[in-house]
């Protein structure tokens, strides 16, 4: 369900799952990580254009329902945290630009998948948020630095505490979107714009990329800080808000 296409310089990606809001499994984390990895190794790459399958999501994110048999026991969590982490991770790594076509709903996961991406285009039509707090669940530290990096400190907030989740329009104006048209031309103004990445140097666009990242410096956390990303997994919260989703009721957090 992640597809693999060349566009001439243009390596295309696409989550391709329409009739689960391209929501991604663990196999499909898997398969997107390979995917860019694939797609970063190539030198005849010049732009990565990550798009949904459909009109109606980029994607929901992860799919929720599949976590009582991919999550809930420490070998498990082990497994798809590092997973998870290597999907992201291979996005903001790419040696590549990274350009997401985010054409509808682009939560959660998502959300994550845009943000990790160097450009950012969307729609008035296009939903952004991240309701990690409706289900108890930590982001990794790697994953919150290039979002808190894109929109800063108060915005970010909004997103993980507050949970908002941002119109098009409201997403663009807090630079969570690089740049807003209208809904029917996301896709082709996503390609429109990879295309005019390949045009200039390669070198260049690789170099820029990397020293704008390394500019940032290592992050300062300790290897308990890193650890307890973890620790979401194996509370009570997060377990009822696992349970509430599958049974279509609000969850009832109790703090432990």
């Amino acid at each position: 369900m992640i597809r693999s296409d060349r566009d001439g310089e243009i390596a295309v990606v696409t989550i391709d799952r329409p009739a689960k809001r391209n929501a991604l499994d663990l196999p499909m984390w898997i398969a997107l990580a390979e995917a860019m990895e694939a797609a970063s190794a190539d030198g005849t790459v010049r732009c990565v254009l990550i798009q949904g399958s459909g009109e109606e999501a980029f994607s929901a994110g992860a799919d929720i329902g599949a976590f009582e048999q991919e999550r809930g026991t420490p070998e498990r969590e082990a497994v798809y945290g590092r997973e998870i982490s290597r999907s992201f991770q291979s996005i903001r790594r790419c040696v590549h630009p990274v350009v997401a076509a985010c054409r509808g709903w682009t939560m959660g996961g998502g959300c994550g998948i845009a943000t990790m991406s160097d450009f950012r285009v969307g729609g008035p039509a296009t939903r952004m948020g991240i309701p990690a707090r409706n289900l108890s669940i930590f982001y990794h530290p790697g994953e919150l630095d290039p979002l808190l990096q894109s929109v800063g400190y108060a915005v970010t907030c909004e997103l993980l505490i507050e949970g908002r989740v941002f119109t098009g329009e409201e997403a663009f104006q807090k630079g969570l979107l690089t740049r807003l048209v209208p809904d029917e031309e996301v896709k082709a103004e996503a390609m429109a714009l990879a295309k005019r990445i390949a045009q200039g140097a390669p070198l260049s666009n690789r170099y820029h990329k990397a020293m704008l990242q390394r500019l940032r410096g290592p992050l300062p956390l300790t290897e308990a800080e890193l650890a307890a990303v973890s620790d979401f997994a194996y509370t009570e919260d997060f377990r009822e808000a696992t349970r509430a989703f599958l049974e279509k009721r609000k969850p009832v957090f109790r703090g432990r």
